[in-house]
């Protein structure tokens, strides 16, 4: 598979949500460009439940996505992630993330990250990109954590 841009992964991962949420039964809306922190607004069938979704992807087969140091101050209730995963043709896999979990999950692992030693025994220095990693899959088609149904 070719290498994306990050514009072309970033919109095919939106789209990949959304044709996912329809699949489920869902109302899909993809947002304008200048709606902040949400890029996809769903809800039930009979519009009784709603929530927004921010869509983060990246092309590779392992589940970290790099992220700014504002997502560790984003912990509306129903605000989620859906972080994707795009790995050459095969199916995007989809991890469904609270936005209250991934907020404490970076600033937790960002302060581990900033108290560890670096490669040569010398302290990091402090940035504004931080990690989101889900190794275990925890959050893999959680889908059930939206609350839609």
């Amino acid at each position: 598979m070719t290498k994306l841009s990050t514009i072309q992964t970033g919109i095919a991962g939106e789209y990949f949500v959304a044709a996912e949420l329809t699949r489920r039964g869902w109302v899909a809306s993809l947002t304008l460009r200048n709606t902040r922190g949400i890029d996809i607004l769903v809800s039930n069938d009979d519009a009784t439940k709603s929530v927004g979704i921010q869509v983060k992807t990246k092309q590779g087969s392992q589940p970290a996505w790099l992220m700014n140091k504002k997502a560790e101050c984003d912990i509306a209730e129903n605000l989620f992630y859906v972080f994707v995963l795009i790995d050459a043709l095969d199916a995007p896999q989809y991890y469904v993330v609270p936005r209250s979990t991934v907020a404490t999950f970076v600033r937790e692992s960002h302060k581990e990250w900033l108290a560890a030693a670096g490669k040569s025994g010398q302290p990091h220095m402090d940035t504004d990109m931080r990690q989101f990693k889900d190794p275990q899959g925890i959050y893999k088609n959680r889908w059930d954590l939206l609350g839609l149904t």
